[in-house]
């Protein structure tokens, strides 16, 4: 007696497989730049927070070495009125490694022209307002 073979087919045809990559494909082309807009965005928010620290900083030295408006403060002098251990602490540098530089007392310190042009596609001016 001849007994007939049967075979279950299990698994997915090469078409199948090619319109579940295709899909994975598309979601990424639009997830992905999302993803870099919100990462660029948080490095600017950095940046500006990094700035507000380097204000207090300098009106900190200010006031405890007595110096006037208008005096220059030394990178080496601010970043001693930072937290220890941090990256604005030990360099004096953004995070695209633009020196914020020597800052004069009761004068608002500005974001680096680099940094700012690093970022324009994601900021406005109002974005870095007051720190222009």
């Amino acid at each position: 007696m001849l007994k007939k073979l049967t075979t279950k087919r299990a698994g997915f045809t090469l078409v199948e497989i090619m319109i579940v990559v295709a899909i994975i494909a598309l979601l990424a082309a639009i997830a992905v730049p999302g993803f870099l807009r919100a990462r660029k965005r948080s490095q600017a928010s950095k940046i500006l927070n990094d700035l507000r620290l380097i204000d207090a900083a300098v009106d900190q030295y200010a006031i405890e070495q007595g110096r006037l408006t208008g005096t220059a403060v030394n990178v080496t002098d601010w970043t001693n009125y930072l937290k220890k251990d941090t990256n604005l602490w030990v360099t004096g540098k953004d995070l695209f490694g633009q020196d914020y530089g020597s800052q004069t007392v009761d004068t608002l310190p500005s974001v680096p022209a680099a940094t700012k042009a690093t970022l324009s596609d994601v900021t406005d001016n109002s974005f870095w307002s007051p720190f222009n």
